[in-house]
């Protein structure tokens, strides 16, 4: 897709060097035991910041899939980090434009990862050496993994201003990464991202807002498209919502403390119920 895009003078929103799915990627890329394997990590990141530039893209996603472990005495979690961040160096200075988006994910394909939520992303940025190069990418089903609030992440990293891209889908639970429809499990938390989102003006900058979603497992037909749309609507359904609310009706209930109150109103809001 991202070759067809460019032949269309369409420029891909980011690249990703696929570091999850090869022999030498098993027990880790970045952080693995073995040099060798590090060594063929380098190697692909490097490939991929060149096909980045020769396609005018300025940014490469890293999902960290297997930087982590299933038996914690396994690796030095100290040395991983310092390896994370040597490594985030090392492509700062490759390629003196390009920009590292740090995607979080506590598990799966690991045990536990490393970089598990957007503050770890965020740390490992300031700590780079050029933050201004190195932000984050939240996808909702990830921060729910972590147990978090897909909304606050949102907003902690706006407020660093590190906040690159979205994916948004949705989580039933701390279970396996289901990437359901957006809305589809939980609509007030969906309204809260959007609603962090738009209060931010996330957008005018021309950040993208993306869908990670895929089709219910049980669903009929072939090819299934129906989950992309589906939550696309959703979303725009909840930035009519966003736009609509009463930001003077629900300031006059945090002054007073009304708490209740605001709790109804957002339902009622979200329901259509005047």
């Amino acid at each position: 897709m991202k070759t067809i895009l460019a032949n269309q003078g369409l420029t891909p929103e980011f690249v990703a060097p696929r570091l999850w799915f090869a022999e030498q990627t098993t027990d880790g890329a970045y952080t693995s035991n073995s040099a060798s394997d590090r060594a063929y990590a380098w190697d692909r990141t490097k490939k991929c910041i060149d096909i980045a530039r020769a396609i005018d893209c300025k940014a490469v996603v890293l999902w960290l899939a297997r930087e982590g472990s299933y038996i914690r005495e396994s690796k030095d979690a100290r040395l991983a980090y310092q390896r994370l961040l040597e490594t985030v160096n090392a492509m700062l200075d490759y390629d003196k434009e390009i920009e590292i988006w740090i995607e979080p994910k506590p598990n799966e394909p690991t045990d536990q990862a490393y970089v598990p939520t957007i503050g770890h992303a965020v740390a490992l940025s300031y700590a780079s050496n050029d933050p201004k190069r190195v932000k984050g990418l939240i996808e909702s089903a990830h921060a729910l993994l972590a147990g978090l609030d897909p909304s606050d992440e949102m907003a902690f990293a706006l407020s660093h201003d590190k906040l690159a891209s979205v994916h948004l889908n949705d989580q039933n639970g701390l279970k396996y990464d289901q990437d359901k429809n957006f809305g589809g499990a939980n609509l007030r938390a969906a309204f809260n991202q959007v609603r962090v989102l738009e209060e931010a003006g996330y957008g005018q900058r021309g950040e993208f807002i993306g869908l990670d979603v895929k089709a219910i497992r049980t669903q009929r037909g072939c090819p299934v498209t129906d989950h992309l749309k589906n939550s696309r609507e959703i979303f725009l359904h909840l930035v009519d919502k966003v736009r609509s609310l009463d930001n003077g009706l629900v300031q006059q209930y945090r002054d007073g403390r009304d708490y209740e109150a605001l709790e109804l109103y957002i339902l009622k809001h979200l329901m259509g119920i005047k």
